[in-house]
């Protein structure tokens, strides 16, 4: 991913060995990464039982925060495709509880969002 995708807002996909290697020590022993993306400092990976977000805060970004979103809590979500003019594509996901989306992603035009739409497809809709 560029600096400049990562300013507007953009995220990119990052190799999910890379990511199960710094990573690994949050999963669960059945569990592994599915999809894993980057917005500058902060990820949001996919694995086979839930969505976790990892915000990295301060400057130096030592201080993390792990949410955790177990899928069977996602009532709904949505993808907007990238257009023409319009250079995103977008991602929302509504937990239970909760009438406005508790997640909102965008994606650079590169990253194939039907691609992460079939992964929250396989495990939400279990």
């Amino acid at each position: 991913m560029g600096f400049f995708d990562g300013l507007m807002g953009n995220a990119s996909e990052v190799d999910v060995d890379q990511v199960q290697h710094e990573f690994g020590h949050l999963l669960s022993s059945s569990e592994s990464i599915e999809k894993s993306y980057i917005l500058i400092r902060d990820m949001f990976l996919f694995t086979n039982k839930r969505l976790i977000l990892v915000d990295k805060q301060g400057i130096t970004g030592k201080k993390v925060t792990y949410l955790s979103v177990p899928y069977r809590s996602i009532t709904r979500f949505s993808i907007e495709t990238a257009g023409h003019f319009d250079l995103d594509a977008e991602l929302k996901v509504w937990v239970s509880g909760q009438d406005q989306p508790v997640i909102q992603k965008q994606f650079n035009k590169k990253l194939n969002i039907y691609d992460l739409q079939s992964v929250l497809a396989e495990y939400v809709l279990q």
